[in-house]
């Protein structure tokens, strides 16, 4: 019989699948329980914009035709809210598609890309499946001021003649620490003009730190680059995958050129524009978010329990112990947070906030899974 795994390409041979956050109804099936909170994956607790529900509600009808292959119209939305010209903008089935499309086009063997320690889990992941090398930059220590953030020196440090991709989160996910806009502008005018910088803002909605960036307006000053956004997070449409990047033109129309056809479905597109359009919902995501961070916050640490500071829509704390048991406490309460020892955090949770509801019954199982 053959072992179509030793045919594979050697990158893929070894490549371990992304694990994402355990679905509810995984879950329930599982241990036969009802009313689950689902704090893993960084949802967005408000759920989408009532205009996106009613928007999706209007395009039923049309199913059976094909969607816009170049997303004209989200495309020009987006292109006008960043003050860029359509032919800048890249869709993506989320913003994971956008990553995986700069793999396929600018790396694979004898070339290498850069990235932090602690960092989103999918940039090595795409590195690897395209057999380029990954180096990871050791992040910040512990003690500062960007807990486990991270290091953009080390990061430098790491970057070489074959390096054709540097990947910054900000703000990263799952320590939630970010860059100042200076120490990012620095960072860009070192960074070869050969070497692709992509910058992953999927929670930047969600920050109001005064010195964070909003580098979709550099790409006209740095031409290598790229700016990821999403609409799974603070516009709560993770279910429909929908991301886009902003780019000098040249590099978007490379993407384009790998870029599936059809690859973000009409459902998306219209549910994307409505979503843009909403400036309320997002708003009050934020101070929802806002709130419930500051609660999450000091209720951890009157536990006791320390935590790395986050401007984006989850928490980070150290259990201070093996987290697997204190995990499987909290599935059996109904509970669902994420486990992050697969980052190097190996004492760590990672708990998305929820409305103040959820926060205080995720918090009550906390408790009772710490004395357990």
């Amino acid at each position: 019989m053959v072992d179509f795994s030793v045919l594979a390409m050697p990158g893929v041979q070894a490549l371990r699948p992304y694990e994402p956050g355990k679905p509810v109804a995984t879950l329930e099936r599982e241990l036969g329980i009802r009313d689950v909170v689902k704090l893993a994956s960084n949802e967005n607790p408000l759920g989408p914009s009532p205009r996106a529900v009613a928007a999706i509600q209007a395009a039923l009808d049309d199913l059976h035709i094909y969607p816009d292959g170049n997303s004209f119209a989200l495309k020009e939305a987006l292109a006008n809210r960043h003050g860029l010209a359509p032919e800048q903008v890249i869709l993506g089935n989320g913003s994971n598609e956008v990553l995986e499309l700069v793999a396929r086009t600018w790396l694979g063997q004898g070339r290498n890309a850069v990235f932090s320690q602690h960092a989103f889990a999918v940039y090595p992941l795409v590195v690897q499946a395209v057999s380029a090398e990954g180096r990871a930059a050791d992040a910040l220590p512990a003690d500062a001021a960007q807990p486990f953030g991270h290091d953009l020196d080390a990061m430098f440090a790491r970057v070489d003649a074959d390096t054709r991709v540097v990947f910054v989160a900000n703000p990263n996910n799952p320590t939630g620490t970010w860059v100042s806009a200076g120490a990012l502008e620095r960072f860009l005018a070192q960074v070869p003009a050969e070497t692709l910088v992509v910058v992953d803002e999927a929670y930047a909605e969600y920050v109001e730190a005064t010195d964070y960036p909003d580098t979709t307006q550099w790409v006209q000053r740095f031409p290598n680059l790229l700016v990821t956004r999403t609409f799974s997070k603070i516009h709560g449409l993770a279910g429909l995958r929908l991301g886009y990047a902003v780019s000098s033109s040249g590099v978007a129309e490379l993407l384009n050129r790998v870029r599936q056809p059809f690859n973000v479905n009409s459902l998306a597109q219209t549910a994307g524009l409505a979503a843009l359009a909403d400036a309320e919902h997002v708003a009050e995501s934020v101070r929802v978010n806002r709130e419930g961070l500051a609660q999450v916050a000091a209720a951890l640490g009157e536990r006791s329990l320390e935590f790395i500071p986050s401007v984006g829509n989850f928490i980070t704390f150290d259990v201070r112990q093996p987290p697997g048991p204190v995990y499987e406490r909290l599935l059996h309460q109904g509970v669902i947070v994420r486990p992050v020892a697969n980052y190097g955090l190996p004492t760590h949770l990672r708990v998305t906030i929820g409305t103040r509801g959820e926060n205080d019954r995720f918090l009550a199982a906390l408790d009772h899974a710490l004395k357990a």
